[in-house]
């Protein structure tokens, strides 16, 4: 049995530069961070007890003989990809629900390919990870989305990430002191405003034209550079949060469909409680909302949105890993060792299981 541990992430600037329409054209960075959520992957080859040969457990639980029949599109083709011709069972748990804009498909593909790589035998580094769920989501699964949430989920960390023309990215990890990294962590909030959406079907709202949106994405590029500038800086961090709310108002203007009526009305309450900055998480429209803030105001800011969950959270370093290995007995070396005898004596005891068919 294997377990993966997998964080989510909180991206900062220059989110819709790492899409591929983009940066193939134009390069792009990013600055985003891990926290300390994860998703977590259990997985094991399936024993030959089972009339079944594949169980998926998360939301829903799927009992299936063939890939083909499975339905959750990230569980079929990691699978298909890695040429997984095994039972095999799988198990997905998560520490914040999904489609709220912490990159939790991207952990879910990223720790899914570590612990299958590692149920195979194969250690595996953050690279690869993260280029084969980059191809598995954009090329495979055809969904709009961008890059930084695989780089992010494998690598873990406060990084500046480049994306560049060629299609490949660099990791740039941010060397800040102890004292100014838990500056910055005492200093964002994260609430839950419980809009649940695809983030996909946001990003395509932008990303099909976003020649005719060069300054602005340019603009949340240059973003970047300031922040990192900020934050290597010893001055105050405030700038970090106004730079927050400048980014997100340019964000905004991407599409109609990044922020909402109601999303904006709990922005303008952070804000009017001390909040100095802000913004929605991944690609907006609901989800889950970041907001900078001195330490001293955010007790008056959690009273002001009382009716909306606050996640406290530290920043994690480690990526996704393999928290647990335990390879079990391997029953595919007693399926080569049957014998016919034993294999059609089974067939006419049990004529209609589809184990019938198995040896």
């Amino acid at each position: 049995m294997i377990i993966s541990r997998t964080p989510y992430r909180i991206s900062f600037f220059g989110g819709g530069t790492d899409y591929p329409a983009w940066y193939r054209q134009h390069g792009g960075s990013v600055l985003a961070a891990t926290i300390n959520k994860y998703c977590y992957l259990t997985c094991r080859y399936l024993p030959p007890f089972f009339e079944h040969r594949i169980r998926v457990v998360y939301s829903k639980v799927e009992v299936c003989q063939k890939l083909d029949e499975i339905a959750h599109p990230s569980v079929r083709e990691t699978l298909r990809f890695l040429k997984v011709s095994r039972g095999i069972e799988i198990h997905h748990d998560g520490d914040l629900p999904g489609r709220s804009g912490m990159g939790s498909s991207s952990s879910f593909t990223v720790g899914l390919l570590h612990a299958l790589h590692a149920l195979a035998g194969r250690a595996v580094g953050r690279k690869q990870l993260a280029n084969e769920s980059i191809y598995l989501e954009q090329e495979v699964l055809r969904e709009t989305v961008g890059s930084q949430d695989q780089v992010c989920a494998a690598y873990g960390g406060l990084n500046r990430i480049h994306f560049l023309q060629n299609g490949g990215f660099s990791v740039q990890p941010m060397i800040l002191s102890r004292e100014r990294l838990a500056e910055l962590n005492g200093h964002l909030m994260l609430f839950y405003t419980g809009i649940k959406r695809t983030a996909s079907d946001v990003a395509s709202t932008f990303v099909n034209g976003m020649e005719k949106r060069t300054k602005l994405l340019k603009r949340l590029g240059d973003c970047v550079e300031e922040s990192c500038r900020i934050l290597n800086s010893k001055s105050d961090l405030a700038a970090f949060g106004k730079l927050l709310h400048e980014a997100w108002q340019a964000k905004r203007e991407l599409s109609a469909r990044i922020s909402n009526s109601w999303v904006d009305g709990i922005y303008r309450e952070a804000r009017a409680a001390g909040a100095i900055g802000g913004k929605l998480l991944g690609a907006g429209g609901g989800g889950f909302l970041m907001l900078f803030a001195r330490p001293s105001h955010h007790a008056r800011i959690r009273k002001s949105l009382n009716r909306l969950i606050q996640v406290p959270f530290q920043f994690e370093f480690g990526g996704s890993q393999i928290i647990f290995y335990d390879l079990e007995e391997d029953y595919s070396r007693h399926d080569k060792v049957r014998t016919r005898q034993q294999i059609d004596s089974f067939r006419e005891l049990n004529p209609d299981s589809p184990l019938a068919s198995v040896g």
